[in-house]
C-alpha cells in the first residue's frame, strides 16, 4: 500500500508539471477555451470552441528599443479570478450590461539576461476571448520604448474578411469583402465570416495611452501593426503599464457579433460620479448646406453660421422636439486654407455676424442647446492651449455638447493622428470636457474602443465613412451595403455619428452624388446605426410637410434592450430596440442592392396590445432611379403577430410599435 501511494503521488506530480507547461482558461459556459504556453522561449496562445481550434497557436511578445522581449521566456506563476456582475449605463443599446468572465494572469520571465517580467492577462467570456499585456514595475523595465508588438491571430482558414485599408484617412473608407490572404494591411475592427457557424471580429478595447492597432498579415496569420511616432517609436511606456485589450468576438450567427458587449466590459467602470447631466438628444444643424456647397464655413455672402440662420434652426428644433442645434463655421479661423493653418482657429471668438451669447440665450429660452463646433485643422496643440478657456465659456453659456474635428492626418510636430500622441490628445479632450460637464462628438477621431463606459460624455464618434460622402464623393456616394456592414465593424467600438435622415437627393454641386438608398432606408438608419445623439442632417426646409419626418421626431435614442432578429454581414440587418423606461419598441431594417422580404415575429413584445406604424418602401421604390416612394401603414399588433416587411433594392423599413 505504501509503494502504491508513492506511485500515485508521483503520477500526480507528473500531472501537475505537465499541465503547468500549458495553462488553459475556459469561458463560464464551457464553450471556449484559451490556452497559453511557451515553446523554445517563445510565448503563444490558442483558442478553441469545443474541440475545434478557431485561433491556431499565435505569437505573443514585443520588440523593445533595447532588444527582443519575445523569445527568451519561461512561464511563472498563474493566478485566476472570475467575475459575474451587471452594471448600468446612463445611455446605450442596453440599460443593463452583464459582465461575466473567467480570468487568468500568467507571469512570463526571461530565462537569463535581465530576467525581466511580463504578465499576460486572459479573459474568457461566453462570446469571445480577450487578452492584454501588463508590465510590472521592475528595475530593468521602468520607462521603455516598444518598437513592435508581435501579437498574432492565426486564423483557422482563409476566411472572407470585411475591412478597410490601414491608415485610411480618418477611417473613412469603404468596407470590402475578400479572403484574408488577398487583403492588404487592415484597420480594425475586422469582421470574419469563417463558415456558416463561425463568425468573428478582431478589435482592440480600452485604447489608453498606447498606439492604435492595425493588422498586417502573412497568409492567414494576422499580426498587430502599431501606428508609429514620427521617429519610429511605437509606444513610449511610462505611467500607463498596460496595453489595450486584444479582443476576439466569437459567434455562431452573424447577429451574435452585434449583440456582444465585450468592448464595453473590457473598459474600466464609469469615472464620472454624477452622470445626471449627460442628456444626449437628437439635433439639427447648419452643416449639410455647406457639404452641398450652398453655404460656406468661411465669411462672405454665403456664410452659413449667421445669427439669422441659427435662429431659424433653433425655432425648427423647438417646434419638433430636437434638443440641439449644431453650428459649424461660427468662429474665426475658417478663412483661407485652414487645413494648413489650423493654429489660426479661435474657439472663443465668433465671427461678427454670429451672436454667440445672444443665440445661446435665445436657444435656452426655447428649450434648445447650441452645439459648439470646434474644428482644429489638425492643430491639436493649439486646441489644447485654448480648451480650458473655451470650455469654461461654453459652460457659462449653457452649451453642453461640442463636436470636435481634425481634418488633417497629422498633428503636433507631424505626429500621425492615430499614434500614441494622438490617442493621448483625444483622451485629454474627453477628460477635460467631463470636468466642465461637456459631452463630446468626435469627428476624425481615434477608432472607438469602448471607452464610453469609462467616459460616457463621449456620446459619439465618426471614424467611418459617414453620410457626408453622399454630398461630395465623385464616385456617387456610399454603396447600398454600407449601413449593412458598419454595425459589424466600426459599430463594435462605440456610437456612430453617421448623420442620417437625408430626404432631398438633388445635388447640383456634384450631380449624381446622393444617398444610394431609399427614403425608408434613411429612416431605418436611426435604429440600425446606433447613437445616443442622432442628427436630422438635411436642410430643415426639406423636412417641412414631410409625413416621414414624424418618425424622426418620435424615435428615441436611448434603449432598454436590443435584439437582432436577422443579420448577414454586408447584406442586411434588422434591429429591434425597446425604448428606455417604456414598453414601446422600434424596428429598423436595411438591405443592400438586393430586394428582400422578412417575416418578423413580434414575440419580443410584452403582454397587451400595441399599434405599429410602419414606414416602408413603396411598391416601385428602388435606390437607383426611384428612391422616394414610401408607404405608411398602421396595424394593431401583439406578441403573436408576424410582421411582413418588404425592402426594395437599397431599401429599408422603420417601425414604431407603441403600447396602447
Amino acid at each position: 500500500m505504501k509503494r502504491l501511494s508513492i506511485f500515485a503521488l508521483m503520477l500526480l506530480m507528473v500531472s501537475v508539471l505537465s499541465t503547468a507547461k500549458n495553462m488553459s482558461l475556459t469561458s463560464p459556459n464551457g464553450s471556449l477555451t484559451v490556452t497559453m504556453g511557451v515553446d523554445g522561449g517563445k510565448a503563444w496562445y490558442q483558442v478553441m470552441r469545443g474541440q475545434k481550434v478557431i485561433i491556431k497557436p499565435s505569437a505573443l511578445g514585443f520588440v523593445l528599443r533595447d532588444g527582443d522581449f519575445k523569445d527568451n521566456f519561461k512561464m511563472g506563476k498563474t493566478t485566476r479570478t472570475s467575475l459575474d456582475e451587471t452594471w448600468s449605463q446612463p445611455w446605450g443599446e442596453d440599460a443593463q450590461v452583464r459582465n461575466h468572465y473567467n480570468e487568468m494572469k500568467v507571469r512570463l520571465q526571461e530565462k537569463n539576461g535581465q530576467r525581466r517580467m511580463l504578465d499576460v492577462v486572459f479573459r474568457a467570456f461566453d462570446d469571445g476571448v480577450a487578452f492584454r499585456y501588463e508590465f510590472p514595475e521592475q528595475p530593468g523595465l521602468k520607462e521603455f520604448v516598444i518598437m513592435d508588438e508581435v501579437t498574432q491571430f492565426a486564423l483557422p482558414a482563409d476566411a472572407p474578411a470585411w475591412s478597410i485599408p490601414a491608415l485610411t484617412a480618418y477611417y473613412e473608407g469603404v468596407y470590402t469583402r475578400e479572403t484574408v490572404s488577398k487583403k492588404g494591411n487592415m484597420s480594425g475592427p475586422v469582421a470574419l465570416e469563417v463558415n456558416d457557424s463561425l463568425y468573428m471580429a478582431i478589435m482592440e478595447a480600452n485604447l489608453t495611452d498606447y498606439s492604435t492597432m492595425n493588422l498586417s498579415h502573412e497568409g492567414t496569420v494576422l499580426k498587430v501593426d502599431l501606428v508609429p511616432w514620427q521617429n519610429g517609436d511605437k509606444v513610449r511606456v511610462g505611467q500607463t503599464r498596460v496595453s489595450p485589450w486584444r479582443a476576439i468576438i466569437i459567434g455562431r450567427k452573424a447577429a451574435d457579433i452585434l449583440l456582444s458587449r465585450m468592448a464595453l466590459n473590457l473598459n474600466d467602470p464609469c469615472k464620472i460620479e454624477d452622470t445626471s447631466w449627460l442628456k444626449p438628444s437628437k439635433y439639427v444643424g447648419i452643416w449639410w448646406a455647406m457639404q452641398k456647397q450652398l453655404w460656406t464655413w468661411s465669411q462672405g455672402e454665403r456664410h452659413g453660421a449667421t445669427t439669422e440662420n441659427t435662429k431659424r434652426y433653433i425655432d425648427f428644433a423647438a417646434r419638433h422636439g430636437m434638443g440641439g442645434v449644431l453650428v459649424e463655421g461660427w468662429n474665426y479661423g475658417w478663412d483661407g486654407d485652414w487645413t494648413r493653418y489650423g493654429d489660426k482657429f479661435s474657439f472663443t471668438k465668433p465671427y461678427p455676424d454670429y451672436d454667440l451669447e445672444g443665440l445661446c440665450r435665445y436657444a435656452r429660452e426655447r428649450g434648445v442647446r447650441i452645439i459648439a463646433h470646434n474644428e482644429t485643422g489638425g492643430a491639436a496643440q493649439n486646441y489644447e492651449n485654448q480648451m480650458e478657456e473655451a470650455y469654461t465659456l461654453y459652460e457659462s453659456l449653457g452649451i453642453n455638447t461640442i463636436k470636435t474635428g481634425y481634418v488633417n492626418t497629422h498633428f503636433y510636430n507631424g505626429e500621425l493622428q492615430h499614434s500614441q500622441w494622438g490617442v493621448r490628445h483625444f483622451r485629454k479632450v474627453i477628460e477635460t470636457a467631463a470636468r466642465h460637464h461637456m459631452m463630446i462628438v468626435n469627428h476624425e477621431g481615434a477608432m472607438p474602443s469602448g471607452i464610453q463606459r469609462t467616459w460616457p460624455n463621449l456620446i459619439g464618434t465618426e471614424s467611418m465613412r459617414g453620410q457626408e460622402w453622399n454630398a461630395f464623393d465623385r464616385a456617387g456616394g456610399n454603396p447600398p451595403y454600407h449601413e449593412c456592414i458598419l454595425p459589424f465593424t466600426r459599430g463594435l467600438g462605440g456610437p456612430m455619428d453617421f448623420t442620417p435622415g437625408i430626404f432631398e437627393y438633388r445635388n447640383d454641386s456634384v450631380p449624381g452624388t446622393r444617398p444610394q438608398t431609399t427614403l425608408a432606408h434613411q429612416l431605418a438608419e436611426y435604429i440600425v446605426i446606433y447613437s445616443p445623439g442622432h442628427m436630422a442632417a438635411d436642410l430643415i426646409e426639406n423636412y417641412e410637410h414631410q409625413p416621414a419626418f414624424k418618425f424622426i421626431e418620435d424615435v428615441p435614442t436611448n434603449w432598454e434592450r436590443t435584439l437582432v432578429p436577422f443579420a448577414a454581414m454586408g447584406k442586411y440587418v434588422i434591429y429591434a430596440r425597446q425604448e428606455r423606461g417604456a414598453a414601446n419598441w422600434y424596428v429598423g431594417a436595411v438591405t443592400d442592392e438586393q430586394a428582400r422580404n422578412f417575416d418578423l415575429s413580434l414575440d419580443f413584445l410584452g403582454k397587451g396590445s400595441y399599434q405599429a406604424i410602419i414606414y416602408e418602401d413603396g411598391p416601385d421604390a428602388d435606390y437607383r432611379n426611384n428612391p422616394y416612394p414610401m408607404t405608411i401603414r398602421r396595424l394593431d399588433v401583439n406578441r403573436d403577430t408576424v410582421l411582413h416587411l418588404h425592402l426594395a433594392p437599397g431599401g429599408g423599413a422603420a417601425v414604431q410599435i407603441r403600447a396602447i
